[in-house]
């Protein structure tokens, strides 16, 4: 059968099985080194308010956010690009 990718889509090597983890849009189970994570900083401070804070020198705290994406709702969102087939191969 035809290979389409040198690592199947996957990153994960020789490790076996790897966790499942849930896609963030549309809520499709994807394994964890097939996924897409995406991690963002969300501040509640308004973003002119943060900056006369900084100067002022005050910490302005910064939630971390992680979101997983399948396949097909990355390369909707454009988290990850539609590659030629030349370099889906050997990337």
């Amino acid at each position: 059968m035809a290979k389409k990718r040198k690592s199947r889509g996957r990153g994960k090597g020789g490790k076996g099985r790897s966790e499942m983890v849930q896609c963030t849009n549309c809520g499709a189970m994807v394994p964890r080194d097939k996924a897409k994570k995406v991690t963002a900083r969300l501040s509640f401070v308004d973003p002119t308010l943060a900056k006369e804070l900084k100067a002022a020198g005050t910490y302005i705290p910064s939630e971390k956010t992680v979101k997983y994406y399948c396949i097909s709702c990355a390369v909707h969102f454009g988290v990850v690009k539609v590659r030629a087939k030349e370099e889906r191969k050997f990337k």
